[in-house]
């Protein structure tokens, strides 16, 4: 590759960095991102739903080690399934929910966008060749 093939390679790889850069600074934009990140701060500003985040992960890691040593049971999934439940039922959870779907969703149609003219889909594994779809 000369010079100037590598020189011009070099600048169009900087123009992809920077165009990315910017994709991602327009997303922290959008409405859906804007939504996400207020419905987050008040879920981490809301002391009672900060307890019942604890009490989730307290259940949940918990239920991990007995399904690691075999002790889990039936009645251990119950008790972390009501308690992300109860965690839900809050307000301010499902207010943060609904908006970290919406920006899921959002990120999807970003991410076929930029699927589109390529023939791999960055959101998907892109470790094989040849999958079959």
């Amino acid at each position: 590759m000369s010079i100037d093939a590598q020189a011009e390679a070099g600048d169009e790889s900087q123009s992809v960095e920077e165009m990315a850069t910017e994709l991602g600074e327009a997303i922290t934009r959008t409405p859906e991102y804007r939504r996400f990140e207020e419905t987050k701060e008040a879920v981490e500003a809301d002391e009672e739903a900060q307890e019942r985040i604890k009490e989730f992960e307290q259940l949940r890691q918990e239920f991990m080690l007995a399904r690691q040593t075999g002790e889990a049971t039936q009645e251990d999934v119950q008790r972390v399934q009501e308690a992300q439940e109860h965690l839900h039922a809050l307000p301010v959870m499902e207010e943060y929910l609904d908006a970290q779907e919406e920006l899921e969703t959002r990120l999807e149609q970003l991410n076929e966008a930029i699927s589109a003219p390529l023939a791999v889909d960055f959101g998907q594994q892109a470790g094989g060749c040849c999958e079959d779809e």
